[in-house]
């Protein structure tokens, strides 16, 4: 076996559940969220083994609307040593809110996160990484608001978000708020997606595998990755209206993404963001 870098790269977690996806919204109404079946305990759970097991630890960026609905979720987090982050309260895009939305929404979710956890929520993310030249007062909202970091970019091209001229590291996006963005890989003058996410689905492991080791190597730079609990279980309900690019983006080789992250974990070393990024 390979030794392993000794940079130690970010590892992320989105936590909301399948049914709050954006690329769903249109076929799931928000007032059927609290009859769906809800399967974000139970997939939060067989994540918080897995990085018990590797020793590893992670960034929780979580929504208040789940904190909320499962505090005991959030405990079991923040107990097992793992930074608990912001992800808005209601799930919607920045680029759907209004800026005064937009604050309520993120005071509110860390106020929320917070009063469970019983310490300071320092990170935000975005989501479906919706802040973009559009709305960069969202980020005057996020200093406002008390967070010390953002990681709501994604500097690459793509249907649902994308800020491709971004830097691809953290950057000072105002005076105390840094911006971290998602890892990409820089290949013939484009940035290809290399943090996670559908494309982890997507690509075979050792692609993957490469990208990061590629940052790792050549840019000599910590990876920041990202995933949903929704994207291990492939037991979860199928949606059956969402068209046929829908299901297949959520749908791809969920059977196949715990192994993936297994080996994602023994592959490379793993800590917080607030620990590799704010304390570096």
């Amino acid at each position: 076996m390979l030794q392993q870098s000794p940079i130690v790269n970010a590892l992320t977690i989105d936590v909301e559940d399948y049914f709050q996806v954006s690329a769903l919204a249109p076929y799931i109404e928000r007032s059927r969220w609290e009859t769906m079946p809800c399967r974000v305990e139970r997939n939060v759970d067989v994540i918080l083994g897995l990085l018990t097991e590797h020793r590893a630890t992670a960034t929780f960026f979580t929504l208040g609307w789940i904190a909320e609905r499962y505090p005991a979720v959030v405990r079991r987090i923040v107990d097992g040593g793992h930074e608990l982050a912001s992800h808005g309260y209601s799930h919607h895009r920045a680029t759907e809110q209004s800026h005064t939305d937009f604050r309520d929404d993120v005071v509110r979710a860390k106020a929320v996160l917070e009063q469970i956890a019983g310490r300071e929520v320092r990170g935000y993310r975005a989501p479906s990484f919706s802040i973009g030249h559009a709305n960069l007062w969202a980020f005057d909202c996020l200093l406002d608001a008390g967070y010390r970091y953002s990681s709501s970019v994604y500097p690459v091209r793509h249907d649902h978000y994308g800020m491709p001229d971004a830097p691809r590291f953290p950057f000072e996006v105002r005076p105390g708020l840094i911006e971290i963005p998602v890892t990409t890989s820089r290949m013939m003058n484009t940035n290809v997606p290399t943090g996670g996410g559908g494309y982890f689905r997507l690509f075979p492991y050792p692609v993957s595998k490469w990208l990061i080791q590629r940052v790792n190597r050549l840019d000599q730079k910590p990876a920041m990755f990202y995933f949903h609990p929704w994207e291990i279980d492939p037991g979860q309900p199928r949606i059956r209206e969402a068209d046929a690019k829908t299901r297949f983006r959520h749908y791809v080789n969920l059977h196949r993404n715990e192994d993936k992250l297994k080996r994602l974990l023994s592959d490379f070393r793993w800590g917080r963001m607030d620990q590799v990024f704010l304390e570096t």
